[in-house]
C-alpha cells in the first residue's frame, strides 16, 4: 500500500547544476574556514558534486578575532585562484566579506570601502547572543553610504524566535535575508529550522547560501529537509542566479 505522504526530497537534490553560493568560508587560513589549500580544494570539489559552479567567497571581518581587509582579503583570493586547476579555478567568482555589524563596522564604515557580493550589496551578520544596541542606526548608516544591506542567516538569531516582528521591522528598513541552506534540514538545530520555514512562508527570504566551513557542511547536503515551505525555498534557491 502507498503512503499517503510525500517524502521529503533531500537538500542536494534542489540544487540545480550550475548554481551559485553567495556565502561561503572557502578561502585558506583567514577565518574559522577552510584550513589550507588542500582543504580549500576538498571543499570546492564537495560543492561542486552538489550542484554549485560558482563560489562567492565571504570570509569573516571581524576585529580583535579575524583581522582580515580588503586588501588582504583580495590578496588571498587572487594566490588561492592561481593555485587552483580547472574546474576548480572557474568556481572561484570573486573575494567579498561577512561583516560583523558593531562599532569597529561603523569605524570601517566610514573609512574604506566594503566588499561587496555584487554592485553595492554587502553581507552582514549580527553576533548570537545579543542584536546592536543601535540597529537601525546602524542599518541606516549602511543605506547612507549606498549600501544594500544582506543579513546573513536571520534564522539562527536566537533572539528573534521570540519575537518575530523584528523580521518584519527589518524587511520594513529594506534589508534582504540570506538563508543557511544548512537551516532546512536541520543541522542548527529544530528551533532554527522552524525560524527558517517562517522566513520562508511569509516570503522573507530573498537569497541563501551554503555557509560552508568543513566536510561536515558538504556532508549534511545529503539530509532530507524538514521544513514545510518547499516551493518557497526552491524560489529562494532560484533566486540567486541574480549574482552570477
Amino acid at each position: 500500500m502507498f503512503s499517503i505522504f510525500k517524502s521529503k526530497p533531500k537538500l542536494s537534490d534542489l540544487i540545480p547544476e550550475g548554481t551559485i553560493d553567495i556565502h561561503s568560508h572557502l578561502l585558506p587560513g583567514i577565518d574559522d574556514g577552510a584550513t589550507d589549500i588542500s582543504n580549500t580544494i576538498k571543499l570546492l570539489e564537495g560543492i561542486r558534486k552538489i550542484g554549485f559552479t560558482k563560489c562567492i567567497l565571504t570570509p569573516h571581518t571581524l576585529p580583535e578575532i579575524w583581522e582580515n581587509t580588503s586588501d588582504g582579503i583580495k590578496e588571498t583570493f587572487h594566490t588561492t585562484k592561481n593555485n587552483l586547476e580547472e574546474p576548480l579555478q572557474t568556481m572561484l567568482h570573486h573575494a567579498a566579506s561577512e561583516y560583523m555589524i558593531n562599532e569597529a563596522f561603523l569605524g570601517r564604515l566610514h573609512s574604506e570601502p566594503l566588499l561587496t557580493i555584487k554592485d553595492n550589496i554587502v553581507l552582514i551578520e549580527m553576533s548570537y547572543m545579543n542584536p546592536p544596541l543601535a540597529l537601525k542606526e546602524i542599518i541606516f548608516e549602511i543605506q547612507i553610504k549606498g549600501y544594500q544591506p544582506l543579513l546573513a542567516h536571520p534564522e539562527r538569531y536566537l533572539f528573534y524566535h521570540q519575537n518575530t516582528k523584528m523580521y518584519t521591522t527589518l524587511k520594513e528598513l529594506d534589508v534582504k535575508f540570506q538563508m543557511n541552506l544548512l537551516s532546512s534540514v536541520g543541522y542548527y538545530g529544530s528551533k532554527v529550522a522552524i525560524a527558517a520555514d517562517f522566513l520562508l512562508k511569509e516570503n522573507y527570504i530573498d537569497f541563501v547560501g551554503t555557509d560552508v566551513h568543513h566536510m561536515k557542511h558538504i556532508g549534511a547536503f545529503e539530509n532530507k529537509i524538514i521544513v514545510k515551505s518547499e516551493t518557497q525555498l526552491q524560489s529562494a534557491i532560484e533566486r540567486n542566479s541574480f549574482y552570477e
